[in-house]
């Protein structure tokens, strides 16, 4: 049987493990506290305030993230958000996290309320990802909690 592992020309034939790293932990986005939010082409969009995470897993969800200096917060779908140098790149346009619903940090989230943020983020399919864990919880359930 052949070996799976991919090879890159740009790492000189070395096979590259991106598919072993795992996501960051709660912990380690709780860290980010502080750090300039940007989407991916490098805009700022706000600062990241927090992490929520899954009730009652325990994995983190979403980043809190306060929009401008006296803004308001919002939350930003955690599970593409990738660190560095004092910031946190998403995979999201600017005016689309801005126009996000709003939040009260430190309130929790029930799985209407989510279900909204997923479909505004355009990442709520009831077949994958966070969508389908969500699927069968009740309407009213707790779903998500600051870390």
């Amino acid at each position: 049987m052949a070996d799976q592992t991919e090879t890159s020309e740009v790492t000189g034939g070395v096979p590259t493990a991106e598919a072993d790293v795992p996501p960051p932990t709660a912990e380690e986005m709780a860290a980010w506290k502080g750090y300039r939010l940007d989407e991916m082409n490098g805009s700022g969009v706000g600062k990241v305030e927090g992490v929520y995470v899954d009730e009652p897993g325990g994995q983190p969800v979403w980043l809190l993230a306060r929009m401008g200096r006296f803004g308001h917060y919002t939350l930003v779908p955690a599970r593409d958000a990738v660190a560095g140098a004092k910031h946190v790149w998403v995979p999201y346009a600017r005016e689309l996290i801005r126009k996000a619903p709003r939040i009260e940090p430190g309130s929790m989230l029930t799985c209407k309320r989510e279900r909204e943020l997923l479909e505004h983020y355009g990442v709520g399919s009831p077949e994958a990802g966070r969508g389908a864990e969500l699927a069968e919880r009740p309407e009213d359930a707790v779903t998500a909690r600051p870390a």
